[in-house]
């Protein structure tokens, strides 16, 4: 029988705190999402208000420091209520961070669903049965983003079926996908790309070199995708101007109908509001953040005479509510702590990437950004790597030559031709020039860009200039040919 022995073994385990949790998810948070985040918690915590008070007559609110000292003067609330965990400090719950500019209101719609709205409005005014509006709501809902139906039509017929309880056959789908097909923006309801094309083509006036565009998408859409101009034109027998017009024609043509819907919509969809402003001034590049305030919280003075009758009455039930109390205080001033730690953290990030960077935010040079990566700000600012990435993901910053994402400054670096160390950004701009500089009717290939770059100072191999063409959504020379 085998024996049982009981030890003692010692085991080093890391657990967060209910404030460092909240820090990290606040961080995260751009900050129109914070703003929405705070508008949420002073809803969901009934002891908290942040409305200001309307005259001195009418009794007043009590600050979040108030109740603390009243704890310390008659006893504290763990005594009387239970033992809390609180390791937070005593403080006055109020920043003054308010830029110049009065708090701004912001309305951000989903394209997504503006694109969906617009399609089933303009399916209100076709004549149609009730079984097949139906039909056509049902194919409205499944195009992507962008316009396309990427699903086949009996995969619709089964959906049909089996989430909408609705019989229909393949003919009818197609029908209706038709009917959808002749609706605005156009293009929309395409299975792919020739498709969206064509359709657009047949809704523009038949002028020739219209005629000849729906020849080459129809015929010679292959060819046209791998930019096999002189086939095409001896095939359809062509000329160079007919061609040139041709490719004209579809350069106009929208390749992705499904964000077209309503330019307002989408805007604000695309609204970046940034966490940071950068002014350069007399010679100083001065920070801020305008965007958000921590606001002052108060106890609704209701919950605080609950917590002062619970502190004089044996009444078990007196107790009881304000121990709820406690814990609904306890929770704001997490989340205030957490506030203040998160703008604390942003800041000290911004700064030490200004100062990393203080040659390109004064002009915005692109060639004066320096190498950067999360480890060089971590190891400046004392914070760990996944803290900075945090920081960086989501944020933007608002200088005196643009709204950059906080991503954009950071990037690997190779040596040059001298050995100093440059930015992989600097070498793409490099790159980029060079394209755009080429004969386009005999372009540069990689190896040629490769001996480019040298020229300039920069060591690079092939591979890594294809992976920056990649990067930089460059096609190969083959198809960057043109008449």
């Amino acid at each position: 029988m085998a024996s049982i022995t009981q030890g003692l073994q010692q085991k080093q385990q890391q657990k967060l705190s209910p404030l460092q949790i909240q820090t990290i998810k606040l961080i995260e948070m751009p900050v129109q999402a914070l703003e929405q985040h705070v508008r949420e918690v002073l809803n969901d915590n009934p002891v908290v208000d942040d409305t200001p008070q309307k005259s001195e007559d009418q009794p007043r609110d009590v600050s979040i420091s108030e109740v603390e000292e009243k704890e310390q003067s008659g006893g504290s609330l763990e005594e009387n209520y239970g033992s809390q965990d609180d390791d937070i400090p005593s403080y006055n719950l109020h920043v003054n961070n308010w830029g110049k500019d009065e708090r701004p209101e912001y309305n951000t719609f989903s394209v997504k669903q503006s694109f969906t709205q617009s399609l089933l409005e303009q399916l209100g005014y076709r004549n149609l049965t009730e079984h097949q509006r139906t039909v056509a709501s049902f194919i409205i809902g499944s195009l992507d983003d962008d316009g396309y139906l990427r699903r086949d039509i009996e995969s619709l017929v089964d959906d049909l079926a089996f989430r909408a309880g609705v019989e229909s056959s393949a003919e009818e789908v197609e029908q209706m996908l038709k009917v959808i097909q002749e609706f605005e923006p156009s293009g929309v309801g395409a299975r792919d790309l020739r498709e969206c094309l064509l359709l657009q083509l047949e809704d523009k006036k038949r002028t020739p070199s219209v005629e000849n565009a729906i020849r080459v998408l129809s015929e010679q859409f292959d060819a046209f995708k791998n930019r096999h101009f002189p086939k095409i034109m001896a095939r359809l027998h062509l000329t160079e101007d007919q061609m040139k017009a041709v490719l004209e024609e579809i350069r106009h043509l929208n390749p992705s109908p499904g964000g077209q819907i309503d330019d307002s919509y989408n805007d604000q969809a695309q609204q970046v509001v940034p966490d940071f402003q950068l002014d350069y001034e007399n010679g100083q590049l001065i920070l801020s953040m305008p965007r958000f305030s921590i606001p002052e919280l108060r106890i609704n003075r209701k919950y605080s005479e609950i917590m002062e009758n619970g502190r004089t009455s044996a009444s078990r039930a007196d107790k009881e509510a304000a121990s709820f109390v406690k814990q609904k205080i306890d929770s704001a001033k997490w989340f205030i702590e957490a506030l203040r730690q998160r703008q604390n953290t942003l800041e000290s990030t911004m700064r030490a990437i200004i100062d990393y960077q203080h040659d390109y935010f004064v002009d915005g040079d692109e060639s004066s950004l320096k190498p950067m990566v999360l480890k060089d700000i971590a190891e400046i600012t004392g914070f760990d790597i996944s803290t900075i990435s945090r920081v960086v993901n989501s944020k933007w910053i608002e200088t005196h030559f643009g709204i950059f994402p906080l991503k954009y400054f950071f990037s690997e670096g190779l040596e040059n031709s001298e050995g100093e160390e440059v930015s992989t950004r600097e070498i793409k701009k490099a790159l980029r020039e060079m394209v755009d500089g080429e004969d386009k009717h005999n372009p540069l290939t990689d190896d040629e860009l490769v001996d480019g770059l040298a020229a300039k100072g920069y060591k690079v191999a092939r591979r890594t200039i294809a992976k920056y063409r990649a990067q930089l959504d460059i096609p190969k020379a083959r198809l960057r040919r043109e008449l």
